[in-house]
């Protein structure tokens, strides 16, 4: 289900009505009103006028909900939209439950639906985590973090991710974190952003030869380096795809009684 479109059938739909009504059928009303009361020497009493005046549901309805999902339409499409994590792709970073916020101007002002890019801001950088459409699927929303930019070199050997020839910063920070008995904790540094991966050092994992990153397209791995489905198996991500960068978890909700307490920026 497009929840995108469905809302911009939605204000379509009941903005049309109210403007139908504003310009012809409230003017209408009102002047079968007043020739109704013409009709009568003692003019019409509050109960029948109410009644001629009185809006038809749809009118009623759309004057109440126009202005609301006018607003959540503009919001969702050029501000913030909320996301849902579904997966561990992206441990440790972000966990399976967790409520994120998407900035959705960051890279551009595009418009809901046909997703094309009327107001250009800034590009992705190295490091970003960003909700992208799934090259394969678009329908479905992926979210991971940016490695490698267009005309950039990317190359994956050995558990060590190497851009434009230099090894990517790595630390290792514990072996076998609660939650993850069989991984790597490890500290990675690259571009502007410091974070947390996952390496499981049993796990062979994909290897990339070294690649060139195409003009409009994007290299990105998820966190959780051998469980991510990312480029490294289905290839790179067109710009047309973008979504918005990831800010923010702003609650945490895995069946139980949500939590708020997890709120943190996204790094």
């Amino acid at each position: 289900m497009d929840f995108s479109l469905l809302l911009v059938v939605a204000v379509a739909i009941s903005g049309l009505i109210w403007l139908l009504d504003l310009v012809w059928w409230r003017p209408a009303r009102r002047r079968a009103a007043a020739n109704a009361d013409a009709g009568t020497t003692e003019g019409l009493d509050p109960a029948a006028r109410e009644k001629v005046l009185k809006e038809p549901w749809p009118v009623d309805y759309s004057r109440s909900f126009f202005p609301v999902l006018l607003v959540v339409l503009v919001l969702r499409s050029f501000v913030v939209e909320p996301f849902q994590i579904p997966s561990g792709s992206m441990r440790p970073t972000l966990e399976v439950g967790d409520f994120i916020l998407v900035n959705k101007f960051t890279y551009g002002l595009r418009l809901p639906v046909v997703h094309t890019r009327i107001v250009e801001f800034n590009e992705p950088q190295r490091g970003d985590v960003m909700v992208f459409r799934f090259p394969d699927e678009p329908s479905v929303n992926f979210i991971k973090r940016v490695v490698a930019l267009p005309g950039d070199t990317v190359r994956y050997e050995g558990k060590q991710l190497y851009v434009n020839g230099e090894a990517v910063p790595k630390a290792l920070l514990e072996e076998g974190p609660e939650g993850a008995p069989n991984e790597l904790l490890l500290a990675e540094r690259l571009g502007g952003a410091e974070y947390k991966i996952y390496n499981n050092p049993r796990d062979p994992g994909p290897q990339v030869r070294e690649l060139v990153v195409p003009e409009g397209h994007y290299f990105t791995m998820g966190d959780n380096r051998d469980h991510s489905n990312d480029s490294r198996y289905w290839g790179f991500v067109p710009e047309e795809n973008i979504v918005g960068r990831a800010f923010a978890v702003w609650m945490q909700w895995d069946g139980g009684l949500p939590s708020f307490t997890s709120a943190r920026r996204i790094q």
